[in-house]
């Protein structure tokens, strides 16, 4: 069917549409206006949305809805004083009926718009909206006009936004196309469309589209081939009609994720090397070199000061059974069984969030205050353990080892090491879990289960290579003086949790409940010595036993991510700083960072933030943005997405003049900072 009869068929089934009388109530495609805040504050705006959920089988339209459908439309009914802005859509999928090509909605969706409150309105006026909503809902066999009156409560105040409504606005905020901070450039060659997007080489990209919104210019149906040529990514499709100036797109990039792009009229470079990722291709180079960077960045993570501890502690309770093979074999299957397992589930977890809408990355469990305070206490424990407080199988004697609970140990050491884990990322980790944005899932499973092996090799060379079991110290007295100097830096390590817990909920009152955690486990803990001993009544375990999960399901009510500040060296990051940084024409530097990122941490204390590094930034005008990602930002996870990251530490360079930002490596000296403020 040629892109002329599908538009004559698709004028035809819009006018017989338009003929048609609106369907009253139910329809197919239910809408729900809902706001952010019901108490909008005169001055100020707060966001609303049109949640739109559709009927098993039905679709929505994006707003150029392709060769036969059109998008939503709303006749408000606004207050004085009020004003709203166009709705923003999230991005749509192409879907192709009767050789037609529509841009649909398939699931339920949501279109976004600001409200804005004059600042003369008198707080308590009520400021109730409503409107009458007009959309198109089909199936593979029929459309349907629908019309709806939809309205939302509004009440001047003080602007407030319960955390619920943050998070719920928040995941649609994460679903809608980001701006580019540049324009693109098009331009048509006889019957072809060609378009640059000025985009990172980094970006991930998984069967990507060019959705048109400028009508009459591009044949929708007509298939669109992407390369590379140096920093630009070059689409070409098929010519529909002819437009003048400014043409304006969404480019559908992977996940759900896409960019709203301008476009100049200009010309276009030729087409370069295909885009791997434009395909459903197998990029078999790509996932090799993910695996390997998983493998030998979890090896490093074994000198983490939360990890450390327990690899010493597991070769030390291998020292202490005599070094017999068959315990060490067993011993170390266990262990790596558990590290690779946990790290294959927390990587299930993050792709199963990631196709669910969800804008998460690596250590994501990390990002809630609930899931600190949890492992806190893990932390506590094992630190308890180590200082002879009280005694686990897990930790005991060497005769253990060579029974179930020996087996059983070595796996739930593993697993709580993968797991403590999970906040570092350093060198090769974050360009391997940065790759399984783009690997389908199969492929990027083994990715996270490299991680785990890594964690597990040396513990596993220690059981399998006899040479290696046979330097092991005797057992001796010293064993347990060691044991209990391994129980400073978990110690460490617990402290920099109790830190993180008080960043992450604010302090006050929320850490009450947490507080009151910690004093019961350490008072269960050291009363489960007693009674090891001898020394204790065991019906003594009840009252902080109870207490204890009194007060975890306490804080589980009560604890929630606080607002954040950014931090001293710069100044917070957003799509919106980023555009003014750069439109500056000075140089900027940014980086994205967590309080429980511990090479995070180190990059800013050793490079970023010392007096020379900040000397010569700011003598050459270094513009400074800091991403925090500790409590979650799907803002800054988009980012990171976008260039081929899904967790932190990135560091990203943008000099004067540069369309695309050089990304730093993730250790950071203070000559490589330096040097590159005095290159500018």
């Amino acid at each position: 069917m040629t892109a002329a009869w599908r538009a004559a068929l698709g004028l035809f089934v819009l006018a017989a549409l338009a003929l048609a009388p609106a369907r009253a109530q139910p329809t197919h495609i239910a809408p729900k206006l809902v706001a952010e805040s019901p108490a909008p504050a005169p001055g100020g705006e707060t966001a609303i949305a049109l949640a739109m959920t559709p009927e098993k089988g039905w679709h929505g339209y994006w707003t150029n809805g392709g060769d036969a459908g059109f998008g939503l439309r709303v006749k408000w009914n606004a207050p004085e004083g009020v004003t709203i802005s166009p709705f923003r859509y999230p991005v749509p999928e192409p879907l192709i009926l009767f050789g037609m090509m529509n841009h649909v909605y398939e699931h339920p969706y949501a279109l976004l718009a600001e409200v804005k409150v004059d600042d003369g309105v008198v707080p308590g006026t009520d400021l109730t909206l409503s409107g009458v909503a007009d959309w198109l809902a089909c199936t593979d066999k029929v459309c349907v006009p629908e019309r709806a009156v939809v309205s939302v409560a509004l009440r001047a105040g003080d602007g407030a936004v319960t955390e619920a409504s943050r998070a719920r606005f928040d995941a649609w905020r994460a679903a809608l196309p980001q701006p580019l901070d540049r324009a693109g450039r098009w331009e048509r060659r006889g019957d072809r469309l060609r378009f640059a997007v000025p985009l990172p080489a980094s970006t991930a990209l998984s069967d990507p589209h060019l959705f048109v919104e400028t009508p009459r210019l591009a044949d929708y149906a007509a298939p669109q081939s992407f390369s590379r040529n140096g920093s630009d990514l070059i689409i070409e499709t098929r010519a529909n009609g002819d437009a003048a100036g400014e043409v304006d797109a969404l480019l559908k990039l992977a996940d759900g994720r896409g960019l709203s792009i301008r476009f100049d009229p200009g010309a276009v470079p030729p087409a370069g090397e295909p885009v791997a990722g434009a395909t459903d291709g197998f990029d078999l180079a790509l996932f090799g070199t993910a695996l390997g960077g998983a493998i030998l960045g979890g090896l490093i993570l074994n000198l983490m000061p939360c990890v450390f501890p327990i690899l010493s502690l597991k070769a030390l309770s291998l020292a202490r059974s005599g070094g017999a093979a068959r315990v060490a074999k067993v011993e170390a299957l266990a262990y790596a069984a558990g590290a690779v397992l946990t790290a294959l589930l927390l990587g299930a977890v993050l792709l199963g969030l990631r196709a669910a809408g969800e804008q998460v990355g690596w250590a994501f469990q990390l990002q809630h205050p609930l899931s600190v305070l949890v492992l806190l206490l893990l932390a506590v424990a094992i630190t308890l353990n180590l200082a002879g407080v009280y005694e686990l199988p897990s930790f005991g004697g060497g005769q253990a080892l060579a029974a179930r609970e020996g087996t059983a140990g070595g796996f739930w050491t593993g697993a709580l090491a993968a797991f403590v884990a999970t906040p570092c990322s350093g060198p090769l980790l974050g360009a391997a879990l940065g790759a399984t944005l783009v690997l389908p899932v199969w492929a990027a499973l083994p990715v996270f289960g490299g991680l785990g092996l890594g964690l597990a090799l040396p513990f596993l060379a220690i059981g399998f290579v006899p040479a290696l079991r046979g330097r092991l110290p005797r057992p001796g007295p010293w064993m347990a003086t060691f044991r209990k100097w391994m129980a400073v830096p978990m110690g460490l390590t617990a402290a920099a949790l109790a830190w993180l817990l008080w960043r992450q909920a604010g302090g006050g009152a929320a850490l009450i409940y947490p507080a009151i955690a910690v004093a019961m486990i350490v008072i269960l803990l050291w009363h489960m010595g007693s009674v090891q001993h001898g020394d204790g009544r065991r019906w003594l375990l009840a009252a902080p036993g109870l207490l204890l999960l009194g007060s975890v399901a306490g804080a589980a009510a009560e604890l929630t991510p606080s607002q954040r500040g950014h931090a001293a060296a710069g100044s917070a990051f957003s799509d919106a700083a980023l555009a003014r940084a750069r439109a500056s024409g000075k140089p900027v530097f940014v980086y994205f960072t967590a309080d429980w990122c511990l090479s995070c941490k180190a990059n800013e204390a050793g490079a970023i933030e010392r007096d020379a590094v900040q000397a010569a930034f700011d003598k050459a005008g270094v513009v400074t943005l800091v991403g925090d990602w500790t409590n979650g930002d799907p803002a800054i996870t988009r980012t990171l997405a976008a260039h081929g990251r899904n967790s932190v530490p990135l560091y990203l360079w943008y000099a004067p003049g540069t369309a695309d930002p050089e990304i730093l490596p993730q250790i950071l000296t203070p000559t490589l900072l330096t040097g590159r403020a005095k290159a500018e």
